[in-house]
């Protein structure tokens, strides 16, 4: 027999009763879009090539307007709201898998990047951005030990 360790907060949200369970279907019905509106987490890929690093962000149905990007002290960070549409007089959802919210995700780059060179385009849901390597700096040495 395995034991597993019960989350605690799994248990705050279990019902107390097979009931309860029953309302909170007839209640909140099948749309779950209200619990999902704050949890979007883009996808990134991290590429490396000779020459560069990429990075590519998935962020479907994000427009580029809400799309930010901020470089300090070797920190990238990418910011920015998938928004929910929220005239639904003539919808009915009858479940919501798509997240959305605020997002912003930081990356810490390596020391031998061009600073200035970094460029980010936006096409087809996809944020590519892409870093220069800096030949000039070193990004690993060997040091002698006396």
């Amino acid at each position: 027999m395995t034991l597993v360790k019960l989350n605690s907060n799994l248990v705050d949200r279990l019902p107390e009763t097979y009931g309860s369970v029953i309302d909170k279907f007839f209640n909140e019905g099948l749309s779950t879009h209200r619990r999902n509106l704050t949890k979007f987490y883009p996808q990134v890929d991290s590429i490396e090539t000779e020459k560069e690093f990429q990075l590519q962000v998935a962020l479907p149905g994000v427009k580029k307007e809400n799309v930010h990007l901020e470089f300090e002290e070797g920190r990238l960070t990418i910011s920015g709201e998938r928004k929910f549409d929220t005239d639904t007089k003539d919808k009915k959802y009858h479940f919501v898998e798509t997240n959305y919210g605020s997002f912003k995700r930081a990356f810490n780059l390596p020391e031998n990047i061009q600073e200035a060179g970094i460029e980010a385009r936006f096409e087809d849901g996809i944020l590519t951005v892409v870093i220069p390597k800096d030949e000039k700096k070193v990004a690993k040495r060997q040091i002698e030990v006396k």
